[in-house]
């Protein structure tokens, strides 16, 4: 592999970050970064992305489309090579997973 081909995984990680942060539940207004909802981020130096991502509950009516779109921004983000996100339900959510930020807006804290 040539480093003209080659990501700082870092540095890639802080932008697909940013692009989580844009996708909301239409139910909740926080975006599923915030809200706990992605559980594991991993970036290749190769621009491959995995993520391990659930959503507040199996019922969520969003259920097919909010995965759908955190790999549509994730594929915008330069840099990208593919995107696998996986849907999980274990553990399951909780309010405890979301950011102080997130918790603070919903009126948790």
């Amino acid at each position: 592999m040539s480093d003209a081909t080659a990501v700082n995984p870092m540095s890639l990680e802080g932008q697909i970050q940013a692009a989580l942060r844009t996708i909301y539940d239409p139910e909740i207004p926080v975006n599923v970064y915030e809200l706990g909802l992605i559980y594991e981020l991993k970036v290749d130096p190769t621009g491959e992305v995995n993520i391990k991502m659930t959503l507040t509950a199996p019922s969520c009516p969003e259920a097919m489309s909010i995965p759908a779109r955190v790999e549509s921004a994730v594929r915008g983000v330069e840099g990208v090579k593919d995107v696998k996100v996986e849907l999980v339900w274990e553990p399951p959510w909780t309010p405890n997973l979301m950011s102080d930020a997130a918790k603070l807006q919903l009126g948790f804290m």
